[in-house]
């Protein structure tokens, strides 16, 4: 395995009234190709702002970042969007799938979102929709669907153009114990299949089992 994604002591400083607050301290981790890691830690402890600042949603105050070598927290916001595009998928707490779309056209937005060519993309989104096992419900709108089911929508669409790595944000934390085992299964799953990395953020002590890796973070640091 190699490493797609470093850090060398990364630290982002937020503003609050006349006090500037430590959200991340010095953090240095690295993410190894292929394998699903874990940041935990409790509300508040910096996890939300690390996969921010990893998936180039966010700048640090000071340190670096390495994706595939290439150092990325000084690119341009235009080159750091390409690199969103079209070798990062996101996936929220909240699913955000466009209520007025089928499951099949959440997917194929994305796509057409990426420049996918028109001639492969339905054969794509069908893939996808079948990897997660929706084949069967592609047509049908988020509120037709579970919670669970609204979820693998939006792990099809965040895989669909094919990206180098998943961030994922709490992606249990609107399901029970079971559905979110099943979707962190799933994630680990396309580790395999699809070739993905997967980096996601919890706070369910149950899940961990089912890493590669794990990072703890308490009061914007690693401790483990």
């Amino acid at each position: 395995m190699s490493c797609i994604i470093k850090t060398i002591n990364l630290s982002r400083q937020f503003k609050s009234g006349h006090e500037t607050v430590d959200a991340l301290k010095d953090v240095n981790i690295e993410i190894q190709e292929g394998t699903l890691t874990m940041l935990r830690g409790r509300s508040g402890s910096g996890k939300t702002t690390l996969i921010n600042l990893l998936g180039a949603l966010d700048k640090p105050t000071k340190g670096y970042i390495y994706f595939g070598g290439e150092e990325i927290t000084q690119l341009p916001e235009a080159k750091r969007d390409l690199l969103r595009r079209n070798k990062m998928g996101f996936v929220f707490q909240s699913i955000a799938l466009m209520p007025l779309m089928s499951a099949y056209e959440n997917v194929e937005f994305a796509l057409r979102i990426a420049g996918y060519g028109k001639n492969r993309m339905k054969a794509r989104v069908e893939e996808c929709l079948s990897i997660v096992n929706l084949a069967g419900r592609m047509h049908h709108r988020p509120q037709e669907l579970s919670g669970g089911e609204q979820q693998r929508v939006a792990i099809a669409r965040a895989i669909a153009h094919r990206p180098k790595v998943i961030f994922a944000d709490e992606p249990t934390a609107e399901l029970d114990t079971g559905m979110g085992r099943q979707v962190i299964r799933l994630l680990k799953n396309l580790t395999g299949r699809e070739g993905l990395t997967v980096v996601l953020t919890t706070h369910d002590p149950e899940l961990l089992e089912l890493a590669d890796c794990v990072y703890t973070l308490e009061d914007g640091m690693i401790t483990e």
